[in-house]
């Protein structure tokens, strides 16, 4: 049997394209960060420093949300920026309404098999929209 790096190889799941995928949305991710984000290569989470002295009693209000329907309609038009713009724009509406601040987003995609443009389109559309809101884009998963 296979061990490490080329038991997920002979699984199909391609390490080496996803670290490229990423390399190539990078500077989108960083230039969401806020001065709250610590910067950690290769961790299995996102690390956000809670400024305390910010709230008077900090609660964090946490969301996850899917696109539905409009995953079909992109991949049908072949045009992907938008799904990660509304994953985005939905978890911080329904962060909001408690009235509580959006601070970070953590990512999650799953796909059969990682397209470099479809990759691409979805994460540099969540890190424009978190860029826009003031939002960072800790990171997150992609699963092949």
């Amino acid at each position: 049997m296979s061990k490490g790096k080329h038991a997920y190889q002979d699984a199909g799941v391609g390490i080496d394209r996803a670290q490229e995928c990423i390399s190539r949305v990078g500077s989108d991710i960083r230039n969401t960060y806020r001065p709250e984000v610590i910067e950690v290569d290769g961790a299995f989470g996102g690390l956000f420093a809670l400024d305390t002295t910010r709230y008077a009693e900090p609660v964090l209000v946490s969301s996850v949300d899917g696109v539905g329907t409009k995953l079909m309609v992109a991949s049908m038009m072949n045009r992907h920026r938008s799904v990660g713009v509304d994953l985005v724009h939905h978890c911080i509406n329904d962060i909001a309404c408690h009235g509580a601040e959006p601070l970070f987003f953590m990512d999650y995609l799953g796909i059969g098999r990682l397209r470099d443009q479809l990759y691409h389109e979805v994460l540099s559309g969540m890190a424009g929209a978190c860029r826009e809101h003031g939002v960072a884009l800790l990171g997150g998963e992609t699963a092949e």
